[in-house]
C-alpha cells in the first residue's frame, strides 16, 4: 500500500530545473531565480496532485516543465540557426536570448493552471504566471522589455490549448516542444495503476524522442518505440500538435519501431 507523501516531503525531495543556459546570462539568472521560488514549485506540486492522483492523468508537475523547457530551447535554437526568425527579434529588435528566455518561461508554466483544475488549465494560466513572471523578469529586464517578454510568454501559454493557433514562433516552439513529452516515463503512474486506454498504452511503448538537426529540412524529431502502438501517440497526439503551429515547413517526423516481441506492422512511420 501507497503512503502519500506530506508535503514537507514533497519539498524535500524537491526537482531543480536544469536548462542549457551558460551562453545566455539572462535566462540562466531567471532559472535560478525559478528555483527559489516556494510559490511557483507549490504550484507544480498542486498541479500534479490534480492531474495524477486525483484525475489518474500524466505527470504535470517539475518534471515534465522541465522536459518541455529543454525540448523547447533545443528546437528554438535548431529553427534560428537554419534561418527561421524568433517573433520577438523581428517584431521588436531583441535577441535570439531574449526568444529563448520566452520559450523557457512559457514551458515552465504553461501548465500551472492544472492548480486550478485540468478543464480550462490554459486560461487559469494566464493569470497565475502574470504575478510570477513580473516577479521572474525584475530586475533582468526592465520597463518595455519586460512587459514585452512577459506579454509573449502569456500569449505561447494560451497557444498550447487544444485547437490553439499559436502567432508566434515561439508559441509554436512551446506546443510542439509539450506535445514531445511523451516517452513511456510520462505514462508510467496511469498505466501501473491500470489504466489500459490506448492513450496510455501507446505512451508505454514510446522508448525515446530525440530532437536532431534536419537534412531536408531544419529539425527531424525521431520518435524510437517499442510497439506499433505508440504510432497512435504520434498520429493523434503530436500531428495535432503541429498542424497549426506555423512551423510545420520546418520540422520532420520520424518513428522507428524497434521492438522484436510483437508481429512487425509497421517498420517506419512519417509525418
Amino acid at each position: 500500500m501507497s503512503v502519500t507523501p506530506t508535503l514537507k516531503e514533497r519539498f524535500e525531495d524537491r526537482i531543480h530545473i536544469r536548462l542549457p543556459a551558460r551562453h545566455n546570462p539572462q535566462l540562466a539568472a531567471i532559472v535560478e531565480r525559478v528555483n527559489e521560488s516556494d510559490e511557483l514549485y507549490a504550484l507544480w506540486v498542486v498541479a500534479n496532485v490534480n492531474a495524477v492522483d486525483r484525475l489518474n492523468i500524466s505527470d504535470h508537475g517539475p518534471v515534465h516543465v522541465q522536459i518541455v523547457a529543454n525540448s523547447g530551447l533545443r528546437l528554438l535554437r535548431l529553427l534560428s540557426n537554419a534561418g527561421v526568425v524568433p517573433s520577438v527579434v523581428e517584431a521588436y529588435g531583441l535577441a535570439p536570448t531574449d526568444a529563448e528566455v520566452v520559450v523557457c518561461l512559457a514551458a515552465l508554466l504553461h501548465d500551472v493552471g492544472i492548480a486550478i483544475h485540468r478543464d480550462g488549465h490554459e486560461a487559469f494560466s494566464l493569470f497565475i504566471a502574470r504575478p510570477i513572471l513580473r516577479d521572474l523578469l525584475a530586475g533582468v529586464y526592465e520597463g518595455p522589455a519586460a512587459e514585452i517578454l512577459s506579454s509573449e510568454v502569456l500569449n505561447a501559454i494560451i497557444s498550447h490549448r487544444t485547437g490553439g493557433r499559436p502567432i508566434t514562433v515561439e508559441g509554436g516552439v512551446l506546443r510542439i516542444a509539450d506535445a514531445l513529452d511523451m516517452a513511456q516515463g510520462r505514462s508510467r503512474i496511469p498505466f501501473q495503476a491500470g489504466s489500459v486506454s490506448i492513450h496510455a498504452v501507446s505512451a508505454a511503448a514510446i522508448e525515446a524522442v530525440h530532437i536532431e538537426r534536419g537534412d531536408e529540412v531544419p529539425v527531424t524529431i525521431r520518435v524510437d518505440m517499442t510497439n506499433s502502438a505508440g504510432v497512435f501517440q504520434v498520429d493523434q497526439l503530436l500531428r495535432e500538435k503541429l498542424r497549426g503551429s506555423g512551423l510545420e515547413e520546418h520540422i520532420q517526423v520520424e518513428v522507428h519501431i524497434e521492438g522484436e516481441t510483437e508481429k512487425r506492422l509497421v517498420e517506419r512511420f512519417r509525418l
